[in-house]
């Protein structure tokens, strides 16, 4: 479970916000200003922060320069200005994405889901081989065995296949796969998921592995190893 840190003076986006994430499971901490967000950052450990440019004591741009001398955590910037000017500045000194108000609590869900899983998808970019039951990634190559056999995937089903070996057992909605594989601005028809997780299924039916891709009705998919 991921830690999230709010930055903003406005009370009552911010439990907007809480509820939201906490719903998606997040476990979410919230400052109101500048100084306390920098107290918040050094004394607790989190995963990402959600940071509002407009704040008391220090603005977000003088927060996210002051964390960025040490620290590489994901920060999204919410703010009321819209200009470019102000989206460079924001991302020149470090902001991974930006966000702009008035905005849907659930864009904002699916921002943080993205952003956590691509820096995921980049700390695995580290690792030369991931396993799970007979499943073995080489993620340089990306060759793919199951039970010793080779797998021929599509990049869409290799992407998704590295997301369930990397959180087995966990619950991803149709959303959650396309936030992290389709990205968050993909706009086209939410069934393409069905249709890659069938052919990815067949795939690894075929070859016999121990593993499977079991559907969580009303929720989504999960990825499972047979005893």
């Amino acid at each position: 479970m991921a830690n999230v840190l709010i930055v903003e003076d406005n009370r009552q986006i911010v439990e907007v916000l809480k509820k939201y994430l906490t719903h998606a499971e997040y476990t979410v901490d919230a400052v109101y200003d500048g100084k306390h967000a920098l107290e918040a950052f050094r004394n607790q450990r989190y995963d990402l922060i959600l940071l509002d440019i407009m704040l008391p004591e220090l603005d977000g741009y003088a927060v996210c320069r002051e964390i960025r001398k040490v620290s590489t955590i994901p920060i999204i910037m919410i703010t009321a200005k819209s200009e470019d000017a102000d989206r460079i500045l924001g991302l020149e000194i470090g902001a991974d994405d930006y966000i702009v108000k008035p905005f849907s609590s659930k864009e904002v869900v699916a921002r943080v889901n993205a952003l956590l899983r691509r820096i995921q998808f980049e700390k695995v970019g580290t690792e030369p081989r991931l396993s799970c039951g007979d499943i073995v990634m080489e993620v340089e190559t990306k060759e793919v065995t199951a039970a010793g056999n080779k797998l021929s995937l599509t990049k869409k089903e290799y992407e998704m296949l590295l997301l369930f070996v990397q959180f087995p057992k966990k619950v991803f909605t149709r959303e959650n796969l396309l936030d992290s594989v389709w990205g968050v601005d993909y706009f086209g028809d939410p069934r393409t998921v069905d249709s890659h997780m069938k052919r990815l299924r067949a795939k690894l039916k075929a070859s016999e592995s121990v593993c499977h891709i079991q559907t969580i009705w009303g929720e989504g998919y999960a990825f499972e190893v047979s005893p």
